[in-house]
């Protein structure tokens, strides 16, 4: 009988945020069953320690504000601690499900900057704090949670859309100052995606108008990131870096 190949993230150590429910949850599942060992970090301790039970043992929970610096220098401080490394970092946690669609002259100035705060502050803070183990190692793999909303320029949430469309030019900038490093970032850019998570940001209108639009005519669901999410944590990209990755069934194109 033929030898299992050894799990391709075998030894390493990820950080998912936002991984207690959505397509946080089925990264962490799918970093887990590559080999790694995977921090499950949530605002929601309760839904971060559950998940953290549904992958097993590989797996640890945080309870973790992205928007605060102490709080995520906590996260990385606890990483270190508890597996002396830091391997790979996906920046999942996002505002999005609970937005209100409509014109952007009704988005109030507090609901924008608690978007930016969580989906552009977080990142920053998690990459500047990940960075420093990923640099003593000489090794390290940042992954950004961007949207192929980008892309069709998709109207109602402008703030969602602009705070995305940020997290490219981070990974770019990004991929310039950490490469001598070693350490890779790359960002993924989904389509609407079916999880378990209700959403109030698409109507079912919009989403049969995606559906026609793409090439691939179904619902994307998060079976269709995991394989882009491995191989970006994996050595197998070890030489690709501030790419931006579109998942989305071919609704737009780069």
């Amino acid at each position: 009988m033929p030898e299992r190949e050894p799990a391709r993230l075998a030894g390493r150590v990820a950080i998912v945020t936002g991984a207690g429910q959505g397509l946080g949850r089925a990264f962490a599942h799918r970093l887990a069953e590559d080999g790694a060992r995977v921090v499950i970090a949530d605002r929601n301790g309760d839904a971060a320690r559950a998940v953290a039970d549904e992958v097993g043992a590989a797996a640890t929970a945080l309870e973790v504000d992205v928007a605060d610096e102490a709080s995520v220098t906590a996260m990385v401080d606890a990483v270190q601690d508890r597996y002396g490394r830091l391997d790979i970092l996906v920046n999942n946690a996002a505002l999005f499900s609970t937005l209100r669609i409509g014109p952007f002259e009704d988005i109030t100035v507090a609901e924008w900057d608690e978007v930016m705060a969580v989906n552009v502050r977080g990142p920053f803070l998690c990459c500047r704090a990940a960075a420093a183990p990923m640099r003593r190692q000489g090794y390290g793999k940042i992954i950004n949670i961007s949207s192929a909303a980008v892309l069709l320029g998709r109207p109602g949430y402008l703030h969602y859309v602009t705070s995305k469309a940020a997290l490219i030019g981070m990974t770019r900038s990004l991929a310039t100052e950490l490469g001598p490093y070693g350490i890779t970032v790359n960002a993924i850019l989904p389509g609407s995606t079916e999880t378990e998570v209700p959403r109030n940001t698409v109507t079912p209108e919009q989403i049969s108008r995606l559906i026609e639009r793409q090439a691939i005519k179904r619902r994307q669901v998060p079976a269709d990131l995991l394989g882009i999410v491995s191989f970006l944590a994996s050595p197998d990209s070890d030489f690709m870096t501030g790419q931006s990755v579109n998942v989305d069934g071919g609704a737009a194109f780069l």
